[in-house]
């Protein structure tokens, strides 16, 4: 009898297995194949729903219990159970399904390997408990696989890589490298925008930013004649810029800003801060925005090593190569002492330092002012990056879904409250808060809630990571607020309480891999 519940325990434990490689791989390609954020999620789904708590709970129990021999049958229980952990994490997912790439599968046969090697070891020592122990240790399992991964997945890259650095040492493009805390990819299409006029330009796509991504666009992309080649650059943490930057040496290097985003990843903004810097290293002009203190010395610390520095600035009256004032619609370049200025239309510019970075990077390759101006008055919108949308029903939409910075949040809130009070109708965000800003993620998130409700909007929060920092946020105002589970369901609410004089602010969205 013993021997049967062994055999079934087993075959149970295969199928939870699947069901749980499932889960734990699609948030590991959701998370970019870094570890050790599977198991952080894993850790968040139990802290922010606890019925996976008494859930996991139950299985150890029943694990612990199957240790005695006439007991031995409720281990095959507890896999079960264990099958459906974390409950709320879906198998297939809705926001991104999961992709099966190359690397996708690589991940899946040494995961299977792992739990296998594990999971026998486990049950020669605990029996079917041993079993149950590894489809708890699913996502640990995963992150161990990504670490044993990674010097693999690099050395596959490298033939990319190389290509692309044959490709541009033919070609011989202008590599002008775009870098920031946020405000990267809505710079990068200014830029390009800008530069169209005068330089046979190709940008990387949406957000090919990392090593692979950038060896794809170099590829697919640049081609003889290609003068200009934007390249956006991520970064995760210090040494990566730097590796980037070798492989593709920018002439021009920029850097938007220096803020929070990723701050739960690299620490403390002074991390941040450096791993930006590395695109300085090997450019040999540098355009940067001096209204920041860290930004204004990296400025004086590059024109010390020699460099070519442009600097930018958003506030009038500032002693920089490049003020931009978007409300008053003026730009000003000073190019050997002599100041220029331009009168334009800035229509849509979520953050001014996006544009006064690219039309630094114009004046860099020495476009002149006037025709650096003629193209302000048409510049891309960025999908889903404060992205203003005119329902048939009348109601204001913004889509902002694509912002995950507080500088942005607060901004994108300022600008769809004057809509609001412009029409008359009622504010209305809908948000899942904001994710991956360390130590001060409930902090900002609660001060964005407490930003809506003293403009006495409505506040729809969605999902669980962040819900206790915004409902604690919102009650210090005269606005109200609700808790939704699901998106779909915020959505529909938030349509029925603009009405059709009323803006609705869609602010970041929580991929479904998050709680």
């Amino acid at each position: 009898m013993n021997q049967q519940l062994s055999i079934v325990t087993v075959l149970i434990g295969v199928i939870a297995a699947v069901l749980i490689a499932a889960r734990w791989l699609r948030v590991a390609q959701r998370e970019h194949y870094i570890a050790p954020w599977v198991t952080r999620l894993a850790w968040l789904w139990l802290a922010k729903r606890p019925v996976n708590l008494v859930i996991a709970a139950l299985v150890v129990v029943l694990a612990v219990v199957s240790l005695f021999p006439d007991l031995s049958g409720l281990a095959a229980s507890a896999a079960v159970i264990a099958g459906f952990l974390p409950y709320g994490l879906g198998i297939r997912g809705t926001s991104a399904k999961l992709a099966w790439t190359d690397r996708l599968k690589r991940l899946l046969v040494l995961w299977i390997v792992l739990v296998a090697v594990i999971g026998t070891l486990l049950a020669l020592v605990l029996g079917g408990a041993g079993i149950v122990l590894t489809l708890l240790l699913a996502a640990p399992i995963t992150d161990l696989a990504l670490v044993i991964l990674k010097p693999v997945e690099k050395r596959l890259s490298r033939k990319w890589m190389l290509s692309a650095r044959k490709r541009l040492k033919q070609v011989q493009p202008t590599v002008v490298a775009i870098t920031g805390s946020y405000g990267k990819t809505s710079t990068k299409g200014y830029v390009a925008h800008i530069l169209s006029s005068s330089f046979s330009v190709v940008a990387s796509p949406a957000s090919f930013n990392n090593l692979m991504g950038l060896s794809r666009a170099v590829n697919d992309r640049v081609i003889p004649g290609t003068e200009v080649f934007i390249a956006e650059m991520g970064v995760y943490g210090r040494g990566e810029i730097r590796e980037l930057s070798e492989s593709f040496p920018p002439d021009i290097a920029a850097i938007t800003t220096i803020g929070e985003a990723h701050l739960a990843r690299m620490g403390s903004r002074e991390v941040i801060f450096q791993a930006k810097s590395e695109i300085t290293e090997k450019a040999g002009t540098v355009v940067l925005p001096i209204d920041e203190v860290e930004l204004s010395g990296l400025a004086e610390k590059c024109r010390a090593e020699g460099k070519r520095v442009i600097t930018v600035s958003v506030v009038p009256g500032t002693d920089a190569d490049v003020v931009v004032d978007a409300a008053a619609g003026v730009v000003t370049v000073v190019e050997n002492g002599t100041v220029a200025t331009a009168s334009v239309v800035i229509p849509g510019v979520g953050h001014a330092v996006n544009l006064a970075v690219a039309v630094g990077i114009g004046h860099a390759l020495d476009i002149p002012l006037a025709t650096i101006a003629s193209r302000l008055g048409a510049l891309p919108d960025s999908p889903h990056r404060a992205e203003v949308q005119y329902a048939e029903s009348g109601v204001v939409v913004i889509d902002d879904t694509y912002n995950s910075n507080p500088v942005g949040s607060q901004r994108a809130l300022e600008g769809a409250a004057a809509i609001a009070a412009e029409r008359g109708g009622p504010l209305v965000v809908v948000t899942p808060g904001m994710v991956e800003l360390g130590h001060v993620q409930a902090a900002r998130n609660e001060a964005f809630a407490a930003a809506v409700s003293a403009l006495g909007g409505h506040l729809f929060a969605i999902a669980r990571t962040n819900r206790a920092a915004l409902v604690a946020g919102a009650a210090s105002g005269p606005g109200s607020v609700r808790i939704f589970d699901r998106r779909t369901e915020a959505v529909a609410a938030a349509l029925d309480q603009a009405g059709d004089r009323g803006v609705i602010l869609y602010e970041n969205d929580l991929p479904d891999h998050y709680p």
